[in-house]
């Protein structure tokens, strides 16, 4: 690593760190040249998730879109911003721990509609709504129908 203030390439770490819940390492590094002492961040690199879409363009997944469309959902409803953030970061874990480089934007769809289904119903119909594009209130119905079904398995 070279230094910010003299570009010396001959630098030791003096302290490492997990920060982000072990997600990354905060390292104190110093200079043998200047005796400049700066800190470093390391985090893993992980290689990119492509979303294929219905029409068949590709684009890199992207964990703000996936939050901005969550946090659309639960506009004024009685959700945190730290559910909101943890339902992101478990949807990319179960997309990644899926293996494929390459995900269908439905499987994207499905995994965020089965999340918000246990944070909050109406969230849900407004992502369900939106994402399966109801232009009948037929189909709308019937969602609540399938919604009212489920829980009605789960009470017994």
């Amino acid at each position: 690593m070279r230094c910010p203030r003299c570009q010396h390439s001959d630098t030791r770490v003096v302290d490492s760190r997990p920060i982000e819940d072990g997600a990354a390492l905060r390292r104190r590094r110093h200079c043998e040249s200047c005796n400049e002492r700066f800190t470093t961040f390391e985090r893993l690199a992980l290689s990119p998730l492509i979303v294929v879409k219905r029409d068949g363009r590709r684009e890199e997944f992207s964990p703000e879109k996936l939050r901005s469309g969550l946090s659309k959902a639960c506009s004024k409803r009685p959700v945190a911003t730290a559910d909101i953030e943890r339902a992101v970061g478990e949807i990319e874990a179960k997309l990644r721990a899926e293996g494929q480089s390459e995900i269908a934007a439905g499987r994207v769809g499905e995994l965020v509609m089965e999340t918000l289904l246990a944070l909050d119903q109406v969230a849900y119909v407004r992502f369900a709504s939106v994402y399966q594009q109801f232009d009948d209130v037929t189909l709308f119905a019937q969602l609540l129908d399938r919604m009212r079904g489920r829980g009605r398995k789960t009470d017994e």
